[in-house]
């Protein structure tokens, strides 16, 4: 039958066997797990002037607190002063860069040429938001092969030609010695900065050995896992005040002081030495014109298959579990097996039907994350919303690219191995006026980065990053300025166990965040720890007080890891023994 017909296109998209994805998917966890590697007025003299009002050469129009941080990025050019804008994801931190450069140029006088240093996956968006802002400006793309990048340099890339160079991490790396002897940058523009957290790494040596007139970066989260981070971005923008031999982490702890009092005064030191550098606004504070966001974790039951699957990976490795005597990267890898599971079954080789490999209801069967998926969209699409998926594993989008085309839904995708003159292509493709594209597959990684799709308002989490701050920026590529629709996220808990029934939540029509999580097993665990770490962000940056504890906001302990494992091990060992058919 034609619902039964053989996966060609689909199928042979997938580029990644199982044990490769287990591979990217397992260092990924060891990284995140840590085994890798304002100013006075007085001092403004007749120097700054404020902006009041938009410069003429910023084409379109600016928001009000886009101004109000144009005014904070001339007030640290004045004072010579580096700094990080950190406003939350989705305010316009490229246009705020793009306006003080253009300010800086068109209205003062003061020329580039500037580095803006960024992601190969937002490289033609910057690109594009530069000339469509200020269409005065001459920006060059440095990216490519050896042969490709000569003839940039010998056509475009020669002093004088060129306002702004635009450049991937990558290219900085290949092509320092070039880019730092040839040129004088005024500003160098570290964009989605947190990539130099850890002072160590390659990109951030390289970088550090640049010597621009001026240093910004852009990052939506300037606190992704533990103070010490934040103190390496600190330490890139003023070297000569926060030493990077300094234990910021141990200075602010404050886990042994008694008194609130005493707690108060440790929090109001540390914002008075954040606060001339770092400007953080959130959207509920400034964009009132925003929609609302509403986030909805839905616990799902797994499917007999999952189960079983479930319960032979935790009796393969009981001797681990019970005794604590594997290493860490062993409990990592077992960690990854059990996310599969919750994810799909089929992610495992040999255990989906065939060949031959047949599209049908089976792919909805096996997981009970694709049964409520399977009565989520349909409701979705007939309401006319337009909805964005993200999943951290390649070979799970493949199986909903499959679904996609059973059902016959309009879709798009990115993911890692997208080529980068496929990306812009395909965003387009999803934001055009009419567009018939109901649905966006996109890697979290790879897809939650520097991309515009505020034409959906719905974000479904098919899974959760260990790191928070991942999820958070994969759902902001809908809640953003320019939003088209009205996005639907708050917190509602609901459970779902196979059969299905549909959580009936009725919202006013603004951006929904839907988060699927498998109850009773490590996800659930890993979502909680989430929340705890999101705790360090929102308590230091956000609302000025610091954590009690900086130990919680570490990668996950070998102590942690186990009491992940285990939990819902028993739940599932219960169901197996007392109702094996269940």
């Amino acid at each position: 039958s034609e619902s039964g017909a053989l996966l060609s296109q689909g199928r042979e998209r997938r580029m990644l066997s199982e044990a490769e994805e287990d591979d990217i998917l397992l260092r990924r966890l060891e990284e995140d797990s840590g085994e890798g590697a304002e100013g006075d007025a007085s001092r403004q003299g007749d120097l700054f002037v404020r902006i009041t009002e938009q410069p003429s050469c910023i084409e379109g129009k600016m928001k009000h607190y886009q101004i109000e941080g144009l005014n904070w990025l001339y007030q640290l050019h004045c004072l010579d002063i580096n700094g990080i804008l950190a406003d939350e994801m989705g305010l316009g931190k490229t246009l705020q860069t793009i306006s003080i450069l253009a300010f800086l140029q068109f209205e003062k006088n003061i020329p580039g040429p500037h580095l803006v240093i960024c992601p190969r996956s937002t490289l033609d968006n910057w690109f594009n938001e530069v000339k469509k802002w200020c269409p005065r400006f001459r920006p060059a793309r440095l990216h490519g092969t050896k042969e490709e990048r000569q003839e940039l340099y010998e056509s475009v890339l020669d002093p004088g030609l060129f306002d702004i160079c635009i450049t991937t991490y990558e290219m900085v790396i290949k092509d320092y010695h070039r880019l730092a002897s040839r040129f004088q940058w005024n500003y160098l523009i570290m964009d989605e900065a947190h990539r130099i957290k850890n002072e160590k790494s390659v990109l951030s040596e390289v970088v550090r050995r640049f010597r621009p007139r001026r240093r910004l970066l852009i990052t939506g989260t300037p606190l992704q896992n533990n103070l010490r981070e934040l103190w390496a971005l600190l330490n890139f923008i003023m070297p000569q005040l926060f030493d990077v031999t300094l234990d910021f982490a141990a200075l602010f702890d404050f886990s042994r002081l008694n008194t609130e009092q005493q707690q108060h005064q440790v929090i109001t030191t540390l914002h008075r030495i954040l606060r001339p550098f770092m400007l953080r606004r959130l959207k509920s504070d400034v964009a009132r014109d925003l929609p609302p966001k509403r986030e909805i974790y839905i616990f799902v039951g797994m499917s007999k298959l999952q189960k079983k699957l479930y319960a032979d990976i935790l009796s393969k490795n009981v001797e681990v579990l019970n005794a604590m005597s594997g290493s860490k990267t062993q409990m990592l890898n077992i960690l990854m097996q059990l996310r599969k599971c919750c994810n799909h079954p089929y992610l495992f080789d040999g255990v989906e039907p065939g060949p031959p490999y047949v599209e049908g209801e089976h792919m909805v069967e096996a997981a009970g994350k694709m049964a409520l998926l399977d009565k989520l969209l349909p409701r979705l699409k007939a309401e006319g919303s337009r909805v964005l998926l993200f999943s951290q594993m390649t070979r799970l989008l493949d199986i909903v690219d499959d679904y996609c085309r059973w059902r016959g839904f309009d879709y798009c995708r990115i993911d890692g191995g997208t080529p980068g003159t496929e990306r812009q292509e395909r965003i387009d493709e999803f934001n055009a006026e009419g567009s018939k594209k109901f649905l966006f597959l996109l890697s979290t990684r790879a897809g939650g980065l520097g991309i515009n799709l505020a034409t959906a308002d719905i974000v479904i989490l098919f899974d959760s990053d260990f790191n928070p701050q991942m999820d958070l920026q994969a759902m902001d590529r809908a809640h953003r300025i320019g939003q088209k629709k009205r996005v639907r996220t708050g917190k509602a808990l609901c459970w779902f166990a196979l059969p299905l029934a549909f959580c009936r939540i009725r919202v006013l029509r603004t951006v929904v965040v839907y988060r699927f999580v498998t109850g009773d097993t490590v996800e659930a665990k890993i979502v909680e720890r989430a929340a705890k770490k999101l705790k360090l962000d929102s308590l230091v940056i956000q609302k000025g007080r610091l954590s009690q504890s900086n130990q919680a906001q570490k990668g996950p302990s070998t102590n942690e890891l186990h009491a992940i494992l285990q939990f819902g091990a028993q739940e599932v060992y219960r169901t197996q023994v007392t109702n094996p058919s269940s």
